[in-house]
């Protein structure tokens, strides 16, 4: 009866953790929903500062439910279950808080799809992760997305077209996470990382996150024309006005934070 996603919200910290440790934590059609209600949540939430997204068991997710999607062959239902999926994925970026996957295990397919779409990922040294579906004949097209935006082409290619796994460290190395520690080292880890997404000015981070994924798809041209008028707006604004100026003055910005 426990439900399918723990949320918990302090200091505007909001941990959302996955809790179907029975099913390696898949992304069924519940889990999705709970997933989409807690991010809007979140959006909708102005004292909201970073978001956690955790899971419970040896599992950080193992995608989708299999099982669930072979119950319903039919063109429309894929359809609107991958539909689903994206939203939540771009809910993620679209969110004007950084989002930090708490990688504690085994990451695969739309699992992994979940943690290349997080804006900062800190895993164990024993996670592994995959985008194997094409193992059971299933390209993962929708991971490819953000797969491809972490790490280099030919490097997120090969993933997905032999289903091969790769360790934590080559996956620091190709991009996908920030950060690998050992277990007992995971919170204190996402803890540092959080502590320093605070002792930031939410204003600055939100107009910056939107900067970071907007300019990415946009020509270079475009893309600074796009980011001199970010750093305008976001120079007029207090927190930046006040940044400067406790820098001038060799003191620490005091901002409402």
């Amino acid at each position: 009866d426990s439900p399918l996603l723990h949320t918990r919200d302090a200091r505007g910290v909001h941990t959302l953790t996955l809790n179907a440790p029975a099913s390696f934590n898949v992304l069924g059609e519940a889990m999705l929903a709970a997933l989409q209600e807690a991010l809007d949540a979140v959006r909708d939430d102005a004292s909201a500062r970073v978001v956690v997204l955790a899971a419970s068991g040896k599992a950080f997710c193992a995608g989708h439910n299999l099982k669930e999607m072979k119950a319903t062959p039919e063109l429309a239902y894929y359809q609107k279950l991958f539909a689903q999926c994206s939203r939540v994925m771009l809910s993620i970026q679209n969110l004007p808080v950084p989002v930090i996957a708490r990688v504690q295990g085994l990451a695969t397919a739309a699992g992994c799809q979940l943690v290349a779409q997080a804006d900062l990922a800190v895993a164990v040294d024993v996670a592994r992760f995959g985008v194997n579906g094409i193992d059971a004949g299933l390209f993962c097209a929708t991971p490819s997305v953000p797969l491809v935006r972490n790490m280099a082409p030919k490097l997120a290619m090969e993933m997905l077209v032999t289903g091969e796994f790769i360790s934590a460290q080559e996956a620091r190395a190709r991009g996908l996470v920030n950060r690998v520690v050992a277990a007992e080292a995971l919170d204190a880890e996402v803890a540092r990382l959080v502590d320093a997404v605070l002792s930031k000015p939410r204003e600055a981070l939100a107009l910056g996150k939107q900067l970071f994924y907007k300019q990415r798809e946009m020509g270079i041209e475009a893309a600074y024309q796009l980011a001199g008028q970010t750093m305008a707006c976001n120079m007029v604004h207090p927190v930046a006005q006040e940044g400067v100026q406790a820098f001038i003055e060799k003191r620490a910005p005091q901002w409402l934070v």
